[in-house]
């Protein structure tokens, strides 16, 4: 038995070669099914050929026809089958290649998770904390100015403020006090309208003016003592 069906076991296919050898009997019954339907034509021709002449003739042709139909049912249903193992192929196919896929992600991912777990986050989140704090701290103690050796007393520098400012406050003062006070400009014309009229006379009138005020102020006292002239 096994010298006429092989002694070998048959190969495991994989989802594409059994896709492409379904494929393949596909377009067989295909032709199968152009064949077959040619044939069926030709006898419904000779049919309807010799309905009237001869009828024995006609109706075999009509059995024939019959026959060859049954065959045609026959191979369309087999090759809808096909079709549809063909798709259910592929879609097992597809399904295999999605898990697969899925299946190696999960164990990337359990590689990664074994060198990374919650407790590693955490003090790696920590650590990364401390060196920025050490970071800020030194970026601060680098930007203060330092003096080198020079020792300041900082209550020292504020006493000499406060000198300085008073100094400051007193020179203003001195100078407000020793300022001059700016008269208001009078125009010549008002100055001269103000003056009486022995000051707007000229200077032998007001000598005269100021002789007679002189005998005028005589005569009174020798008045008032009883005096004549």
């Amino acid at each position: 038995m096994k010298l006429f069906f092989g002694g070998s076991k048959a190969t495991k296919a994989t989802p594409k070669e059994a896709v492409v050898s379904l494929r393949e009997n596909i377009a067989m019954l295909e032709k199968r099914e152009a064949h077959l339907q040619s044939k069926m034509d030709n006898e419904e021709q000779v049919a309807r050929a010799n309905v009237t002449k001869n009828k024995r003739v006609a109706l075999a042709a009509l059995k024939r026809k019959k026959i060859l139909q049954d065959q045609l049912d026959k191979i369309m249903g087999s090759r809808m089958t096909i079709e549809t193992q063909v798709m259910a192929i592929e879609a097992a196919n597809v399904n295999m290649e999605t898990f697969n896929a899925m299946k190696i992600g999960t164990e990337a991912m359990k590689n990664i998770h074994k060198k990374l777990d919650i407790d590693k986050v955490e003090d790696t989140m920590d650590d990364m904390k401390e060196q920025v704090d050490l970071a800020n701290g030194v970026s601060e103690a680098i930007s203060q100015p330092q003096l080198f050796g020079a020792e300041l007393d900082e209550d020292e520098l504020n006493a000499e403020l406060e000198g300085l400012e008073q100094e400051e406050l007193d020179k203003q003062l001195l100078n407000a006090e020793a300022a001059p006070v700016a008269l208001p400009k009078v125009p010549v014309a008002g100055v001269r309208q103000g003056l009486s009229p022995l000051h707007q006379a000229s200077p032998a009138r007001q000598q005269q003016a100021h002789e007679e005020d002189e005998d005028d102020e005589l005569a009174e006292l020798r008045e008032s003592m009883g005096m004549a002239a």
